[in-house]
């Protein structure tokens, strides 16, 4: 079945106490609000600016408790949206970073967060560059555009240094979905002093699934790019989201719940992705598939890969494996491309592999990664 040209991959800080409501004390007065000026202005100069309200909920998808929300300034001056969840535990084992795949946001990610947090782990995560709550780049906001491909990996780097080294807890390890796979591999060379380990969930090194072949894709892309046009789209919209013959996933209530976030925050989604940006995408393919960018990676990492994935093949992650000597490759039999938004059978098998790979994380309960998905 024929799919539109390159469809969609993926389909307020607290307030601080007022010093007026404090008993009045004119010693104590003075000095509590002169600690809460340098504790504002220092948070203000490490996440720029703060809003009201930063993440959104539906009824049948809320927010996870327990956050601080807010957004980060890049090196050239964006403000990416992000959140930090805390577990309820008082001891943290450490701390999730989570990437997210193309037109993907922080809240497609609430109901894994609450998992991971129930198992004692904080999670960080912000929107990338152009997509979700963070600003775009074209004027048309529809369209998925990025310059560099490098700028997500230092939209990275600045997170961990502005928001995960300061606000969350050691160890660090990351879990990155789709092109947030593709960004991991691309950055993990110079991760290695930061992230202990790396979770890939059908991480983006190849393309399926379209109307016209990722050749013929990747030289009109070339194309537009070479003549000044890498700000156009391949096509002017996408389709409707339908499950019947959707790529993404088999299980029929979270396809839904993530369709019922697009409609009531439509301005969380994107259209179809510009020339630029897919062959920024495919260049960065071609150069972290290579041997000896796979042999300069030392972070110890699984590679998740639903079998039945429509956007990535399964083979593509296969040979990954074959060359990744730090990698080990977790195939989910049955499962489609969005592994975390999948039936609770193909989900809790991806879970299982997370929790038996990250150091104190229930990994006596979930031995047997090689068993997974079968």
């Amino acid at each position: 079945m024929h799919r539109p040209f390159f469809f969609s991959l993926n389909f307020g800080r607290p307030r601080a106490p007022s010093c007026s409501r404090r008993p009045f004390s004119p010693t104590a007065f003075q000095a509590g609000c002169h600690a809460l000026s340098l504790m504002r202005s220092s948070q203000q100069r490490r996440i720029g600016k703060v809003m009201d309200q930063v993440l959104y909920s539906t009824p049948d998808n809320p927010a996870p408790e327990n956050r601080t929300e807010g957004f980060f300034e890049t090196h050239d001056g964006h403000q990416l949206r992000y959140a930090v969840f805390r577990s309820s535990g008082q001891i943290a084992k450490g701390t999730v970073v989570i990437l997210h795949g193309r037109n993907e946001y922080i809240e497609k990610y609430f109901e894994t967060i609450r998992d991971l947090t129930a198992k004692g782990l904080w999670v960080a995560t912000f929107d990338m560059r152009g997509q979700g709550g963070s600003p775009r780049l074209l004027k048309s906001r529809n369209h998925g555009h990025i310059r560099r491909f490098v700028d997500y990996e230092r939209d990275l780097d600045t997170f961990l240094e502005k928001v995960v080294l300061p606000d969350t807890r050691l160890p660090f390890y990351l879990l990155a979905h789709s092109t947030g796979g593709l960004i991991a591999l691309s950055a993990a060379p110079y991760l290695t002093t930061r992230i202990d380990r790396m979770v890939l969930s059908a991480p983006f090194i190849g393309l399926t699934g379209q109307s016209a072949s990722p050749r013929v894709i990747r030289a009109l892309a070339g194309t537009l790019t070479a003549l000044g046009l890498g700000f156009l789209p391949l096509t002017s919209k996408l389709k409707e989201p339908n499950f019947s013959d959707n790529p993404l996933t088999s299980d029929e209530h979270r396809f839904e719940r993530n369709v019922a976030m697009m409609k009531t925050h439509p301005e969380l989604t994107l259209g179809p992705p510009t020339a630029r940006w897919l062959i920024e995408a495919f260049r960065t393919m071609d150069r972290v598939t290579s041997p000896n960018h796979l042999f300069s990676i030392t972070i110890p990492t699984i590679v998740i890969a639903p079998t039945r994935d429509g956007v990535v093949p399964y083979t593509a992650q296969e040979r990954l494996s074959r060359y990744f000597r730090a990698g080990q490759l977790v195939p989910i039999n049955g499962a489609r491309h969005e592994i975390f938004q999948e039936r609770d059978i193909y989900r809790a098998a991806a879970l299982a592999a997370f929790h038996a790979f990250i150091p104190g994380s229930d990994a006596e309960e979930n031995q047997d990664v090689a068993a997974l998905g079968t």
